[in-house]
């Protein structure tokens, strides 16, 4: 009898998006999947966590962990450092990081250039190339597909297939968002499209789309561009609401009591991989590959918002000590939360790093705990929430981590050498924070 013929495919990345895609792709039938990771001291560590059939993510992630294990244990999937495993893949899908950097938040495209010329001079012809990265519109077609077809000798749409196809991933979510949020295939030709989009319905149960790759791209930057905006007004309208001495949430409940209504929630700041860089994304493709000079101003606006929150937060802090007659550069801070998203230990963009940064410009002492992030460059970091709080002058709710929403007031402001309270998530209530003994203050909450 023949052995069954399997389809080997490569996921380069493991991150947030390259590690789910790749267990639930191994999980099929006739998929044979090979994680690719570059072993450097900050992340290589991962290739050893994923072989033993562990999630290398400390928050919660519904399912990653028992379907590593399973795949693992089915020998259909392993993770490398070695790039010829290339050579034998009939799918490579692209997953790496694309940060934007510098005063006018250009595309940093080191990894992305790299891993193509990897591909390149791997590859095998008639290979199928996907570009899961995030990427400012023109990227695939103008950056990846010469560097592939130079580096290969091949030409894309004949000797090889290449297609991009955006994630719409959120921490917390990770396998419930791939499979059940609808999927944006772009291709370089038709040929190209089809076959990813038959790659995909073996993963995804929601409706696949079907597009050119410009249109894919620019589709993922604006739909986020889209959700920044709307937490910008959000932040906007808490600060109107802050000055005119109400309650923004109230406000957004009254809002959104019509169906059609859906104001979104304010907070400290945007994070996340792809916030707070996908609007420069789409800035930067659409003047660079565009047909006519534009500048999306609107979308630059919301950017330059919701980079504003954690300047605010710390101002609201310096404010309240100020009110107890105590400077903040004699201050403890405690920071609560440094992760980006509630629940996870993601610190991509987290706007923790900005508050810290602008509290200690003030000389103020910022200590921190998270209950799932292990390490943290930007501060001393705690998993002993009390060892944290004591001796601290006030403490700041940076994330909306569940633990957070069942702390012991009284507890903590005994621990405390002034017991202020900025929350920065909604976590809190005022009332019962106030007959607590803290002095309370909350973004949006006038």
């Amino acid at each position: 009898m023949m052995e069954p013929v399997l389809t080997k495919i490569a996921v380069i990345g493991m991150g947030y998006v390259g590690i789910p895609v790749a267990a639930l792709l191994a999980d099929q039938e006739g998929f044979d999947v090979t994680g690719i990771q570059r072993r450097s001291q900050r992340s290589g560590w991962k290739i050893d966590v994923l072989n033993a059939g562990r999630s290398p993510f400390e928050g919660e992630e519904p399912g990653l962990d028992k379907l590593i294990r399973k795949v693992v244990q089915k020998k259909s999937f392993r993770v490398t450092d070695d790039f010829s495993a290339i050579k034998d893949m009939d799918i490579v899908l692209i997953d790496v990081q694309t940060p934007t950097d510098g005063p006018e938040n250009l595309p940093r495209y080191l990894s992305l250039k790299e891993v193509s010329r990897h591909v390149g001079a791997y590859m095998k012809k008639g290979a199928l190339v996907i570009i899961e990265s995030t990427v400012a519109p023109g990227t695939t077609q103008y950056v990846v597909q010469p560097i592939l077809e130079r580096k290969s000798g091949l030409k894309a749409g004949q000797d090889f297939f290449l297609a991009y196809s955006y994630e719409r991933l959120m921490p917390g979510h990770l396998l419930d968002y791939i499979k059940n949020l609808p999927r944006i295939v772009g291709g370089v030709n038709k040929q190209s499209r089809d076959r990813a989009v038959d790659m995909y319905r073996k993963i995804v149960k929601a409706k696949i789309l079907s597009t050119d790759i410009l249109t894919a791209e620019a589709s993922k930057t604006i739909e986020n561009a889209y959700r920044d905006v709307n937490i910008a007004f959000a932040n906007e309208m808490a600060l109107v609401c802050e000055s005119l001495g109400i309650d923004v949430y109230e406000v957004r409940e009254l809002i959104n009591s019509r169906a059609e209504r859906h104001m979104h929630l304010p907070g400290i700041g945007v994070g996340g991989h792809c916030l707070p860089k996908d609007t420069w994304l789409l800035n930067y493709g659409v003047q660079r590959y565009g047909k006519f000079a534009i500048k999306p101003e609107f979308v630059r606006l919301a950017r330059k918002i919701n980079n504003s929150m954690p300047v605010h937060a710390a101002q609201m802090v310096k404010e309240a000590l100020s009110s107890k007659d105590i400077q903040l550069r004699d201050a403890k801070i405690a920071l609560l939360g440094v992760a980006y998203l509630e629940d996870s230990d993601d610190i991509r963009n987290t706007p923790a790093y900005d508050l810290i940064r602008e509290l200690e410009a003030y000389g103020a002492e910022v200590v921190a705990h998270d209950p799932y992030v292990q390490t943290f460059p930007e501060a001393e970091l705690s998993h002993d929430l009390n060892q944290v709080v004591k001796g601290a002058d006030c403490i700041v709710i940076s994330t909306g981590h569940k633990p957070y929403f069942n702390m012991n007031l009284k507890e903590l402001k005994s621990l405390m050498r002034t017991p202020i309270i900025v929350d920065g998530r909604n976590v809190l209530n005022r009332d019962s924070a106030e007959n607590s003994g803290f002095l309370y203050k909350g973004i949006g909450k006038g």
